[in-house]
């Protein structure tokens, strides 16, 4: 067992929704436990939400309540000892720098780690898949374009289906077969329009699409993100 290893305390703003911010937990405690060995874990820290509170924000287009409510939850997870935080959503990226601006502590951002893991890969058309506030505002989408990423998006019906089993399947918990169909379906489009990978883009994606049956290589935000996470706390 390694003793006195120098952990960071990372922060987690979670329950958007809770079955992704699991996600986040177990692949951040086992990450430690394969570095580190022994019995060693995550230093966490979890503040999560009502996610009906946060929906209700986002369908009402209330940007500004969401941001106070964001910018509350860092800054209550960096008094309490947290020394980076993590928003364990990609859609609530949208307040990413407003968040940041508040707290002295570093906001590691899911966009620009995943960028990273894409360009590494070689990858350079990556078609998108998550909310439609995610795909269709730029607070997501110029952040990768800025590192010279080409994202596709989908057709406006693909757009509305991922959405919708996002919301009404997902994040209750629920996995449909045929909406695994489908969205094979709009992976399997893209692929024949020139997409060069996909971009597991809500924390949410990867509990339906299993990436073995697509056609291309897939970046899954929320792993990309934990790992990005743990690379710093053990740095």
């Amino acid at each position: 067992m390694i003793q006195g290893h120098a952990m960071k305390t990372i922060g987690l703003i979670g329950g958007m929704s809770w079955e992704s911010t699991a996600t986040y937990y177990q692949l951040l405690n086992r990450l430690v436990r394969e570095r580190l060995g022994g019995l060693h874990s995550a230093k966490l820290l979890l503040w999560s939400f009502d996610f009906a509170e946060i929906e209700a924000y986002q369908a009402d287009g209330d940007w500004d309540a969401a941001t106070r409510a964001m910018v509350a939850a860092a800054q209550a997870l960096e008094r309490g000892g947290a020394e980076m935080i993590l928003i364990c959503t990609n859609t609530m990226h949208k307040m990413a720098d407003e968040v940041q601006a508040a707290i002295s502590v570093p906001l590691l951002h899911i966009a620009d780690v995943t960028a990273e893991a894409l360009l590494k890969a070689g990858r350079r058309k990556p078609l998108l898949l998550a909310t439609a506030y995610t795909m269709e505002q730029e607070f997501y989408t110029s952040r990768l374009k800025a590192r010279g990423l080409e994202v596709m998006i989908s057709s406006a019906p693909d757009r509305a289906c991922v959405h919708g089993v996002i919301y009404d399947e997902l994040c209750k918990g629920i996995i449909e077969p045929a909406s695994r169909a489908q969205w094979n379906a709009i992976v399997d489009r893209a692929a024949a329009a020139g997409a060069d990978s996909v971009i597991f883009g809500c924390t949410e994606v990867g509990l339906l699409l299993r990436p073995e049956e697509l056609p291309l290589p897939c970046f899954d935000t929320t792993e990309i993100h934990a790992v990005a996470a743990l690379d710093r706390a053990l740095a």
